[in-house]
């Protein structure tokens, strides 16, 4: 049996001066989310732990958005199916799952984990936006980091599609309603249309969508 060893995440330099982006007001983003949530409501946390949240006491709202529908989907119901061999995604995993496009009503400052940002950083890819679960703990204190020094999120390459970003905002400085759901955009997978779309995208990648 292989060992894959991953380099160490870090600590945060100090003073965390990041490489700074700006997402313009106008800007549409994908979200894959559960439908107990409103397609532009964040997760108030503090259940569900993940790469960059929750952080913070109390914790600090995230919403997490991508570029396009299948880098969204990628970061969310596809992220732990194995790949290579032929996979299942069970129905339990995508049946209370809804996509929608979400519009910025103004300017959106991000830290930018990704290209020459993280060179600014110091860090790899390796040691910040793809790494295991284990070290989850340890890239969450960068998007505390980005919170201290006041961006309203924090961007990077999404890990399970590398041809987009990903980005996840911060609760106590992006509003609800600086996110608007543009019309006509959602799909819900336990639907005809959304899962038409589910199944089109999973099947050249050997994933299997199970209709029960």
């Amino acid at each position: 049996m292989v060992t894959v060893s991953w380099p160490a995440t870090p600590e945060p330099p100090i003073p965390f001066e990041p490489r700074s982006g700006i997402l313009d007001a106008g800007t549409v983003l994908q979200r894959v989310h559960s439908n107990r949530f409103r397609p532009n409501q964040f997760n108030p946390g503090p259940k569900g732990a993940g790469r960059f949240h929750f952080f913070g006491d109390p914790a600090v709202p995230a919403l997490y958005l991508a570029e396009t529908r299948e880098a969204a989907l990628a970061e969310t119901l596809l992220h732990d199916v194995p790949v290579g061999a032929p996979a299942p995604l069970p129905r339990s995993i995508y049946a209370n799952s809804v996509l929608a496009g979400l519009e910025l009503k103004r300017p959106i400052r991000v830290a930018e984990f990704f290209g020459l940002g993280l060179r600014v950083l110091g860090v790899e890819a390796s040691q910040l936006t793809d790494t295991p679960m284990d070290n989850y703990p340890q890239t969450r204190k960068w998007a505390h980091a980005a919170h201290d020094a006041g961006f309203d999120g924090i961007g990077w390459m999404s890990k399970r599609d590398n041809s987009a970003r990903a980005y996840m905002l911060f609760g106590d400085r992006v509003q609800e309603d600086h996110l608007d759901v543009v019309p006509g955009s959602g799909l819900a997978f336990a639907a005809a249309d959304g899962f038409s779309w589910l199944v089109n995208i999973c099947a050249p990648l050997k994933i299997d969508v199970l209709a029960r």
